[in-house]
Order: C-alpha cells, then structure tokens, then sequence
C-alpha cells in the first residue's frame, strides 16, 4: 500500500531520501514493530497532544513514552493526549494508530525527544497498516527542520543493555541479586500430588481442607453460578466429584496456594484484585477455545491463570517501581506493556534485567517452580506477538484469550492485537471465537465477584 499522500508529497518536496518497507497489513504499531523484524529502538512514533492553542505533534523512540511533566516545563504549557477521533479528522489520509511522525506534512509543530534527534537510522510509520519508512539521522532532520528538541520523555530506557543478554542470563542473575520466593508448601505438595496419575479425588481434598482459607475458596468456587450445581456441596471431595472435577480443582487450588508468594496491593490497575479478574477470564477463555481447537482443556486453564505471575513477582520485589509502572500504565494506554517495563527498570545496576518483561520473569518463576512446560512457555512468550516454537500453540491460546478479553476492558493491556491472525494459527474459525466470548459474557459477572473473593 502507497504512503499517505500528504507524508509522499511533503518527502518529494523537501528532497528527503528515504526507503519504503512494505510489510503484511497489521492492526497497530505495536504489530508492524513486530512484523518487520527490525529492533524496537530503531523506531520513532508520533505522540499527538493539544490544548486550547492547538496540536503538538512530539517525535520520540518507539520504547519511551512521554512525560506529559517535562512536556510542560519545555513548552510552558498543560498539554492533554489527543482524542482518537480527533486525530482521525486531522490526519485523514492515515489509517487510525498510523500517523508518521513527520508534523509538517499536515501544518503540524513538532517537539522532538533528543534521543530520537541524535538517532543515526531510523524507521517508522507510513501512514498506512502495511508501509514503513527507514532514513537515516540527517534526513530525518531535514524532514523535521524547526522542530523544538528537548528532553520530553521519561529517562532511563535501556534497550542496548537488555536485548543482548539471554533468558539463560536474566535467570542467573535474577537468582544472584534477588531472593526470589519459593512455591509455598502447600502449592508445591498440590503440584506433587498432581504429577502423580495414581492420585485420588480424596487425597487431594485433604490436602485442601488442611488449609480453612483454601477450603472456603473452593467451596465458594464450586458452589459459584459458574457451575449451577443444582445439590448442596457440603465437603472439598464433593466439589471435586460432583461439581469440578480433579484437574479444576488442582489448578485453581495450586493458583490461590502459589499467589501466597506474593505481597502486592489489591487495588490499583495492576493489583491483586485486577490480577486475579485477568486471570480467571484468561484462564476460562483459554480453556473455551482450547475445546474449540481439540487441546488439552486443562493444561490451557492453567496456562492462563498463572501466566501474568511476572507482574506479581515485579511488584514484590519492587514496589517503588511496579507502582511506577501502574501510573505510567494508566496514563499511556496506547503503549505496550513490555515498553513501559523498559523505562522503568532499565536504570541499570542490575535492575536492567527486568526489562525483558514481567512475561519473561515470569516464565523463569516458573520454570525454577518446576511447572509444566507449556504453562512456563505461555508465561515466558505471552508478550511476543508471532512466537514460533516449543507449545506454541499454549502461547497462541493465551495470547488470543487476551487479545479478546482486551475488547472488554480485561487485563493489563490496552492496545489491540491481531486476534484474526491467531485464531487462524489455531485453526479457529470465527463462529468459535463468537462462542467463547458468548460464554465469557454469561458468566463474567460471576468471574468478577470470584476474583473479588480470591484477592481477599
């Protein structure tokens, strides 16, 4: 597809050299980073602000996002986020979420990030889903001659430290700087128990009613609109026998058990009480479309309900940070989950690690919690959009569960992914995935208020 016609006449007018990248159409930014195969920081975007005096375009890298404060001390003015429809009759030759960071092509100021000013190469958005522009430093300042450059987004991003180390590296010096929790005692003897194929319904009720808290959790689980058990569930072996069955009750029970692990606060976008909603609509999803594409419908629940444990984990061992992390989330809701994990801990001393991405902390969690290879996969891989490898298919679940729950407001995550494409890696026709958001929708309202209990 052509580039939009006011970037292509304003490029030939001022003589700036440039190549075009063609790429397969895709639905946001996000996506078209991933479908080139270049590195993120190579990236540049445009971040579209107003007040009562007018729009501002701001140019900076792709892995930073804007500190509307150091904004406003650079221009002396309270600039606000412009409005997706805004923006679209503004730039009305680019396809929504596409608006090349080139200003003067539509009239518009720039305010240019320094970091992105001293780049030697560069890529970024066409105007359309399927056209990227690579140029060099020099032409990307002629394109931008006038801008404002200063110091505009939040500091401290460390993509050249992190992309070269491994996720061999970060586990090895994960487990040097940090103390990372063990699976607690009860949820390493739920694991145990069942590994083991000769376990009974019996043995693993016992377990449960050990523990009054985990027994009262199953039982209101069970005795949940969910299931509409039309008896009355008087003991955790009933629950398991009658209601739940074996592997349900296992892994909901090896959920709340593993959480314990964890100290982070209930409310806020990313606290205990957001955590276990995402979790338990990811895990119920995921197990709908599992039946949907003939995989193993309980390995899919778990993969869903523990693959976010990373973000747990962040916000254990940083506090200061994960709650950071929670206001940039809030105020950047068209930017990646694992973008603002880049500016938050890429400060070095150590911490530079943590931004590969609670995904990726987490996976490690639980391959040191020695859980099922699937289920580290779908944690480890869930933030990487086109994963190709060892269970794919687990990762490609969870990712579409998601990128459905997205839709609803669900999760971490505000920006769309490309539901169609993973549905059709899975083999998912459209009629499938309107039957498992038809049975999220009948039984959300009791998901919410079983996550209110679980966080309790």
């Amino acid at each position: 597809m052509a580039l939009s016609e006011r970037l292509s006449n304003f490029l030939a007018r001022k003589a700036v050299t440039y190549r075009q990248m063609e790429i397969r159409p895709v639905e946001n930014l996000d996506a078209a980073v991933i479908a080139s195969g270049r590195p993120q920081h190579e990236f540049v975007r445009a971040s579209l602000l107003i007040d009562i005096t007018g729009v501002v375009m701001a140019v900076h890298r792709f892995d930073s996002s804007l500190d509307l404060d150091a904004v406003a001390r650079f221009t002396g003015r309270r600039l606000q986020p412009l409005t997706a429809r805004q923006a679209a009759r503004l730039f009305a030759d680019c396809q929504p979420g596409f608006v090349p960071p080139i200003g003067g092509a539509w009239d518009v100021p720039v305010l240019l990030d320094e970091d992105a000013a001293s780049a030697d190469q560069v890529v970024f958005s066409g105007g359309t889903s399927s056209s990227l522009l690579e140029m060099d430093g020099r032409s990307l300042r002629l394109a931008l001659a006038g801008a404002r450059a200063g110091n505009l987004v939040i500091r401290g991003q460390g993509a050249d430290s992190y992309s070269a180390l491994t996720l061999e590296e970060v586990a090895d010096q994960l487990q040097k700087l940090y103390r990372l929790p063990p699976m607690p005692a009860l949820a390493l003897r739920i694991l145990r128990l069942t590994s083991n194929n000769q376990a009974t319904a019996k043995e693993l009720a016992e377990m449960i009613e050990f523990d009054p808290s985990l027994t009262a959790q199953i039982m209101r689980y069970a005795r949940s609109a969910l299931f509409n058990y039309p008896g009355k569930i008087t003991s955790v072996q009933e629950a398991v026998t009658r209601v739940l069955g074996f592997d349900r009750v296992a892994h909901i029970a090896l959920g709340i058990a593993s959480v314990r692990a964890f100290d982070v606060p209930r409310d806020g976008t990313l606290g205990m009480d957001n955590f276990w909603r995402h979790s338990l609509y990811c895990a119920f999803l995921s197990q709908s479309l599992a039946a949907e594409c003939g995989r193993d419908k309980g390995l899919a629940y778990l993969c869903g309900l523990l693959h976010n444990f990373g973000l747990l984990l962040v916000g254990h061992l940083f506090p200061a940070e994960f709650e950071e992390l929670e206001a940039l989330r809030e105020s950047n809701p068209e930017a990646s989950m694992q973008s603002l994990e880049q500016e938050v801990f890429g400060h070095g001393d150590g911490q530079d690690i943590l931004a590969v991405g609670h995904g990726a902390i987490g996976g490690i969690l639980h391959r040191l919690w020695q859980l099922p290879e699937p289920v580290i996969k779908a944690a480890g891989m869930h933030q990487h959009m086109g994963y190709r490898g060892d269970h794919e298919e687990y990762v490609q679940l969870v990712q579409l569960a998601n990128a459905l729950l997205k839709e609803k407001g669900v999760g971490d995550e505000f920006n769309p992914d490309d539901a169609p494409a993973l549905a059709k890696a899975l083999n998912l026709p459209a009629e499938a995935l309107e039957r498992a958001q038809r049975e999220v929708e009948r039984v959300a309202s009791d998901l919410d208020v079983l996550a209110s209990s679980l966080a309790r």
